[in-house]
């Protein structure tokens, strides 16, 4: 007497066959090959758009996981402050200070802060405007440019997508808009005055004088250099000035132009210890081990208490051989019922995308010629 049991892969009864007596319909080896081309054709659109997802937001948190860190590396002190109250930092007179004086390349120079980018918008700027640079530590200072409080132009690059996209909204700044930058000891406070959009090789944008290269500088000026159009290869370079309104002492507060007007500053300054897991997370190697290491363990579960029932219902002629499928062939090879299938299944997927972001991508961002264009490098060449 034949067995009759639920298969929980197709939802019919094992020995009932395909119903009525007949026997399973099967396709032709032409379609049997579409279907497969149709699945790897689905597989590729996935991790196409999971490239996006790491070129837009995964690229973003492991920037910001750089930064952290590197402002956890610093003794940069805290504003002043009374009573759990941010102090408001007086303005200073004089010429401002040069801070640092000097720098060695992927140092950090100092940090920005943009209140038309949000309350609690904050990027680091290092030296250096190398690709590596412009990709780990938000913004890049051209070494060839003026140093913070140094009479001419201090120049910055940064990404407009990926990497945090710390110059994303340069577009929405609005004429006397506050730009401040911190160094360990001062503060920076300029005012936006404009923007141009130039080609890449009119490098006299961060000239020391860039109103007339050729002069001398007569200003305390800030520029901000990063790639146009935002989402496709950066054909020019969107540029935005700004001139020194008064520094102040780190010492004594913060500026006005940053703080909530509360009991406390409204942005995060040099330590941040509220950051998110994801903050705190510096390789998806763990991740990719864990997934694996669930998987493995539940396998061997399933394989213990269940082993293989569709495997072995196709092989004693329970139910008919399946049509030709990838992700049929792989879930119908995992161990036990229905949902563990799936489980482990699931979890293949996630180690695989785990890894894509880990090692395959950034790979692929760099050895691939049209994802290189991609990655939208902006410093003024």
């Amino acid at each position: 007497m034949a067995r009759h049991s639920h298969d929980e892969h197709t939802g019919r009864n094992i020995g009932q066959g395909t119903g009525a007596g007949r026997p399973a319909v099967k396709r032709s080896a032409f379609f049997a090959a579409l279907g497969i081309l149709g699945e790897v054709l689905l597989s590729l659109a996935v991790v196409c758009a999971l490239y996006i997802v790491w070129q837009l937001w995964w690229t973003g948190v492991e920037s910001s996981q750089s930064q952290l860190r590197q402002r956890e590396s610093v003794s940069w002190s805290e504003p002043a402050s009374e009573s759990g109250s941010t102090k408001i930092a007086a303005a200073q007179q004089g010429d401002p200070p040069v801070q640092p004086t000097s720098a060695k390349d992927g140092d950090l120079v100092a940090e920005l802060y943009v209140p038309r980018f949000g309350s609690q918008w904050q990027r680091n700027i290092v030296e250096g405007t190398s690709s590596e640079q412009l990709a780990k530590h938000g913004l890049g200072h051209y070494t060839e440019t003026q140093m913070p409080g140094q009479l001419g132009n201090f120049a910055v690059a940064g990404h407009r997508s990926g990497y945090g996209e710390p110059l994303a909204h340069v577009d929405e700044l609005q004429k006397g808009d506050a730009i401040v930058v911190r160094t360990k000891d001062y503060w920076y406070v300029y005012h936006y005055t404009g923007k141009e959009i130039v080609l890449p090789t009119q490098t006299d944008v961060i000239a020391a004088n860039p109103e007339q290269p050729s002069a001398e500088a007569t200003k305390w000026m800030i520029t901000l250099t990063t790639c146009e159009p935002r989402y496709t290869s950066a054909t020019h370079r969107w540029i935005s000035w700004g001139e020194l309104d008064y520094w102040a002492k780190v010492s004594d507060g913060v500026p006005k132009e940053i703080s909530d007007g509360a009991s406390t500053g409204a942005t995060t300054f040099s330590k941040q210890s509220n950051a998110s897991l994801l903050d705190r997370l510096t390789s998806l190697a763990p991740v990719v081990m864990w997934l694996l290491i669930a998987y493995a363990v539940i396998a061997v579960a399933a394989g213990i208490a269940w082993r293989y029932p569709v495997l072995r219902a196709i092989r004693n002629g329970e139910i008919a051989r399946p049509e030709p499928s990838i992700y049929g062939w792989l879930t119908r090879h995992q161990p036990g019922i229905k949902p563990i299938r799936l489980l482990l299944v699931l979890l293949l997927i996630l180690a695989a995308a785990a890894a894509l972001f880990q090692w395959g991508f950034p790979w692929l961002a760099s050895n691939v010629p049209y994802l290189q264009i991609m990655s939208n490098y902006v410093s003024v060449q």
